[in-house]
């Protein structure tokens, strides 16, 4: 799964790493981004890839409130194409939701240890997403726009700390998944599998990060041992 990471690049940075024609936002860096809070998407609407922010935790359109989104923070690959909270998303609202490394944890239950999971080159990249907009029928104007971040069975190294991993794009696979009008099940699915990149390095971090209060540079310091030895 995916439930914490950071994004602490500049929107100049995120600029020149993810395909993007228009910003719509400001951002600060965050070294602990957690579900329900707006976050940063690249989301086609109107013909143009824009930066936007948007709550993590999807909420359908079709659903009664937002409450929902706090338990919608990940979609499964295996069941993303059939599942009815995300399949219409995943055919007419796929999105790039911008990272700098995400944490997950290992160990014993009440020993946990939190890791954080980078790329080995530092660069920033793109979680696989989607995205919905959610209008409250009682308050027309009131309108929610939400994200999810696609998950995939661990790969390589990172099986050694859980059995999900979040669905990490290379750079060569972001057009495509973001193209509009592309709604066949299997070639989108395809992309998922073969444009992904497994290749991390992760290290421990301080237990700091735990709690969401905590948003500070030294989240992602190393402690205890050296980058990708547990």
């Amino acid at each position: 799964m995916c439930g914490r990471y950071a994004l602490y690049s500049n929107i100049e940075q995120i600029k020149s790493h993810f395909p993007i024609d228009h910003v719509a936002c400001e951002s600060e860096p965050n070294y602990n981004v957690a579900p329900t809070q707006e976050v940063l998407a690249v989301i086609h609407q109107e013909g143009l890839h824009i930066l936007d922010k948007l709550h993590w935790g999807l909420v359908p359109f079709w659903a009664k409130d937002t409450k929902m989104g706090s338990k919608m923070i990940n979609a499964r690959q295996e069941t993303i194409a059939t599942k009815p909270a995300f399949r219409e998303a995943f055919k007419k609202r796929r999105c790039l939701i911008p990272a700098d490394g995400f944490y997950e944890w290992y160990g014993a239950k009440g020993q946990k240890q939190p890791v954080f999971i980078t790329l080995p080159d530092k660069k920033p990249f793109a979680f696989a997403g989607l995205w919905e907009t959610w209008q409250d029928k009682a308050e027309p104007g009131n309108v929610y726009r939400s994200c999810t971040i696609i998950t995939r069975e661990a790969a390589g190294d990172l099986r050694k700390i859980h059995d999900r991993m979040p669905v990490v794009l290379a750079p060569e696979a972001y057009e495509a998944w973001m193209e509009p009008g592309k709604d066949r099940v299997e070639p989108l699915l395809d992309i998922l599998s073969s444009g992904a990149v497994t290749d991390f390095t992760f290290y421990p971090v301080s237990k700091q990060v735990n709690a969401v209060r905590n948003n500070e540079a030294g989240n992602i310091e190393p402690v205890g041992v050296e980058v990708g030895i547990l």
